[in-house]
């Protein structure tokens, strides 16, 4: 197809990008950091970045662009960004993986040139191990002075082959592996050994790693922020010397995930060895000028030399847009909330779904106290941090499994569902490793889907919306991919219990959801906590956003981590204050703590307000 000249490139499907992020988008010469502040549009600027690179023949055919995020829906979220920007062809030649997915890929492909030992069958079992098999394994084999976080983190990092020599920590290792490939029936591999695997691979094997080269001259990495030393050392190892040109992109503010083996310092690690020109948006898509200028405020307490950001966004909202509602007493809290929020609904200025309150823990308890006053308002919340069977609500409902079966129970439920049929074509196109270019492979997909359309269609209207239909109509989505395709497709259901965790959740949440609801697609909606108000904690809300945030608990007994040289306690605030698009208030009720003292120094100068239970309902 025609090629577009690179001054005549325009954006696709926004109106423009921010002066930066054109500069940042038109470097195709050096690597770039990209940092980013809440709302910048990260995934966004990505998904242009791409386009531009495929239209204007920068990234020519045959040559690919390889993209790492770190979970499989921000994944399969920019490779839709690109693919309804892009030509088919164009399209095709975007490969966008988690780090996981592409170090996999690389094993597979290249088994049988992974140097002795540590070749793996082909049979080789994918497995997530806990903490306690660490344990286990340390008992077994009387390693007594390494535990195992210790033993975990080491595996990650360890670089092959590892000696059984040295320090105890070393041996322990080194005996894993070996306990590994020699103990049992099959080999395990967890996704930390096939990164360290891979590593080796292309460290060994300078063909491949030329190949690598030669195939993607383009690298993208999203949410750099949460880079692992492994993760980065697989990077360097692959891409170093090499004539690749590295686009990064995240922010060190919202840094959360240093407990998980995350580096401290990946922006400054990235711009050392990959020699990168860094350059900051500053422009916030998601919240209003008011808003923004909070958030500011948290900023540059975390980074005291971070610039403001432009807010682009539209103030859609009268009155007080962020403040400290204090109250006496937990029940008046709780009425009041109620109060509040039932009157907002049925003004009409925000929708049930579009609020959300945050707990720093014990959601459960909250749910417990705010419950009877909500439901006395005639509102529904939703404690998606309480278990339907083994799995949280919220972890539900991000899984491959839940996200596969409520696509194809929608176009069963309803008339027409483009979105919806498009979604589940990729899935199956996925599941059955159908290439995009078979032009065959894909006309099969669809009649093999319109056929599951019609019978589901049959199914639902032959089943009452009542919960003793749940289990029935959920199967019958299920069979129609197949257990053992799904258990095949995502490592994380190999395991009989781990499927089975994800499968009961989602009947008994089914099922819940029938007792609120007189039809399939009404039960959908219940399913996916449409009307209701969303109550989770704040490490589960990053990469959300809603209208309306209300912080519930902004006292000293719960926030008692919240010091001043607590830097991830403040990064987790801030994450969570940057998800709100139009108003954000925090609670403070004295029956259950004191204030924080330094984060109201910090926010009531930034326009914050104390508003008691009385002005706050008869406002």
């Amino acid at each position: 197809m025609s090629l577009v000249r690179p001054e005549d490139w325009r954006p696709q499907g926004v109106d423009d990008l921010e002066p930066r992020a054109w500069e940042a988008l038109r470097q195709t010469e050096r690597s770039v950091l990209v940092t980013a502040g809440a709302g910048a549009g990260k995934t966004e600027f990505l998904a242009q970045k791409a386009t531009y690179l495929l239209q204007t023949g920068l990234c020519p055919s045959p040559k690919r662009i390889l993209a790492i995020s770190f979970k499989r829906d921000a994944a399969r979220n920019l490779a839709e960004r690109v693919a309804k920007r892009c030509a088919p062809e164009q399209a095709r030649r975007f490969n966008s993986y988690t780090f996981d997915a592409f170090a996999k890929s690389l094993v597979d492909r290249f088994r049988a040139a992974v140097p002795d030992p540590y070749r793996p069958p082909a049979d080789y079992r994918l497995v997530l191990p806990r903490r306690q098999d660490y344990s286990d394994f340390l008992d077994t084999h009387e390693f007594r002075g390494v535990n195992a976080e210790q033993l975990e983190r080491a595996i990650a990092r360890a670089r092959l082959p590892v000696a059984n020599e040295g320090s105890e920590l070393q041996r322990a290792v080194a005996t894993y592996w070996e306990a590994q490939y020699n103990g049992q029936d099959d080999v395990p591999l967890s996704f930390p050994m096939i990164n360290r695997l891979v590593e080796l691979l292309i460290r060994q094997n300078p063909s491949i790693l030329k190949a690598l080269h030669l195939t993607y001259p383009v690298v993208f990495l999203d949410e750099f922020q949460d880079t692992t030393f492994a993760q980065f050392q697989l990077l360097r190892t692959a891409f170093d010397g090499s004539e690749a040109v590295l686009t990064a992109v995240g922010d060190d503010k919202q840094r959360i995930m240093v407990w998980a083996g995350a580096m401290p310092d990946a922006f400054a690690q990235f711009e050392q060895h990959f020699g990168a020109e860094r350059i900051s948006l500053i422009c916030n898509w998601r919240s209003h000028e008011d808003l923004v200028r909070i958030q500011h405020v948290i900023a540059s307490r975390i980074d005291p030399d971070v610039e403001e950001p432009e807010a682009r966004a539209d103030r859609l909202v009268d009155g007080d847009v962020a403040a400290i509602w204090e109250f006496v007493t937990e029940d008046e809290e709780s009425d009041c909330l109620a109060q509040w929020i039932e009157r907002e609904v049925q003004d009409g200025n925000v929708e049930p779904h579009d609020i959300a309150i945050l707990v720093r823990m014990r959601a459960d308890e909250v749910e417990g106290q705010l419950s009877p006053a909500f439901a006395n308002r005639g509102l529904r919340l939703r404690n998606v941090a309480r278990n339907v069977g083994d799995i949280a609500i919220q972890d539900l409902l991000g899984e491959d499994l839940t996200q596969i079966l409520l696509r194809l129970m929608r176009l069963g439920s309803t008339a027409r569902s483009p979105e919806n049929w498009n979604a589940a074509l990729l899935d199956l196109q996925f599941l059955e490793a159908v290439d995009p270019a078979d032009e065959t492979g894909q006309q099969l997909l669809q009649e093999r889907l319109q056929k599951f359309v019609r019978e589901m269609r049959r199914t639902l209207r032959r089943l009452d919306p009542v919960p003793e239909s749940a289990a029935e109509a959920a199967q019958a989505a299920i069979d129609f991919i197949g257990t053992e395709v799904l258990r095949q497709a995502f490592p994380s259901y190999q395991r009989q219990p781990d499927f089975d965790r994800v499968w009961n959740g989602f009947t008994r949440l089914l099922q819940e959801s029938l007792q609120h609801a007189d039809t399939w697609s009404m039960a959908l909606d219940e399913f996916e906590g449409l009307s209701q108000i969303a109550l989770m904690t704040i490490h589960k809300s990053k990469g959300l956003e809603f209208h309306t945030m209300i912080f519930y608990g902004l006292d000293n007994q719960t926030w008692w981590s919240l010091t001043p040289n607590r830097l991830e306690e403040l990064n987790s605030f801030f994450v969570a204050f940057t998800r709100a698009k139009q108003r954000a208030f925090f609670t403070l009720c004295t029956e259950r703590g004191q204030p924080v003292a330094w984060i109201e120094d910090l926010l009531i100068p930034a326009g914050l307000r104390h508003i008691a239970a009385a002005e706050l309902i008869g406002g």
